[in-house]
């Protein structure tokens, strides 16, 4: 197949993320429904732990395969052993070094009263927030947890695409096209996950009490972070085949979900709704295996 039409599949694959990306326009939802949301958004991102994870351990496993029936050396395992350990490792520590910078970057002015609770996603609200010097640090929690699950996404499609460009590149068209269905529909649902925090922050508001709804320009940029690199992927994808890149991005991307899941299960506590969270968790995560079904299906 040739690099525009692969492109076009890549496009379709990325662009369906925008289908969830409304529902972070969502005024004052019910604290019910907040908790609801932010548990949905939970089960989904644990499902992406879990495929990304499986994804990046395969060359792992295949070479320690080829070492025990003697097919294989341990360079292999030790390399791709690096890579795995090394992509987790930065993909998760580095959000947490980002964390604390935004925290002092988004410090109290001179003079203002101290804020009692630690900074971090759900802790703060804007009127806390001082006018920092890089616009980012005066985001409320919301906006940059949000910020942080596109991009953990967005290392995890990167890994779609390049799988996308590889089938289309060898010919095997049938089966690129399978993989552009099941991983649009998966994208749609990742489009949800990125935004949920935007609607379930119960902090999310002025200090007049009106609702700080993000303007469809704040969504748009969301989407072409979790949805782009699907497209990027797909067009070095077909250009190229690297099982090592694969795992670099695809820890990246478990890192980085992971650290989000952590701060989206302290924002659940909060809400001290047990039963809505595992309601939530359980509808999150058969939607993202629902999705993922018909890539399986297709062999992948």
């Amino acid at each position: 197949m040739g690099l525009p039409k692969t492109l076009l599949l890549g496009f379709i694959a990325g662009v369906t993320i925008l289908a969830g990306l409304p529902v972070g326009r969502m005024r004052r939802p019910a604290p019910s429904l907040r908790a609801m949301l932010n548990a949905i958004a939970i089960g989904i991102l644990l499902f992406l732990v879990w495929d990304v994870l499986s994804h990046g351990w395969e060359p792992i496993d295949t070479a320690l395969g080829n070492l025990h029936n003697h097919h294989g050396a341990l360079g292999p395992v030790l390399g791709y052993g690096t890579l795995f350990a090394g992509g987790l490792s930065v993909g998760l520590l580095s959000l947490v070094f980002y964390e604390r910078w935004m925290a002092r970057a988004a410090g109290p002015r001179a003079g203002s009263a101290p804020i009692s609770a630690p900074p971090g996603p759900g802790a703060m609200a804007v009127s806390e927030l001082s006018a920092a010097p890089r616009r980012m640090a005066s985001w409320s929690p919301a906006r940059r947890l949000a910020l942080l699950i596109a991009v953990g996404i967005g290392l995890h499609n990167f890994a779609e695409g390049l799988a996308i460009g590889q089938s289309a590149a060898r010919g095997e068209v049938a089966f690129a096209t399978l993989l552009v269905i099941g991983f649009g529909l998966h994208n749609a649902t990742e489009g949800f996950g990125i935004v949920a925090p935007l609607a379930a922050d119960a902090t999310n508001a002025t200090g007049d009490g009106s609702a700080t709804r993000p303007s469809w320009g704040f969504l748009l940029g969301l989407g072409v972070i979790g949805g782009g690199p699907t497209f990027l992927g797909t067009a070095i994808g077909h250009g190229f085949t690297s099982e090592a890149l694969s795992v670099v991005f695809l820890t990246l991307a478990a890192g980085s979900i992971l650290y989000v899941v952590i701060q989206l299960l302290g924002i659940a506590a909060k809400a001290r709704r047990p039963d809505l969270l595992a309601y939530g968790l359980l509808i999150g995560m058969i939607a993202g295996f629902a999705t993922d079904a018909i890539v399986t299906a297709a062999g992948a």
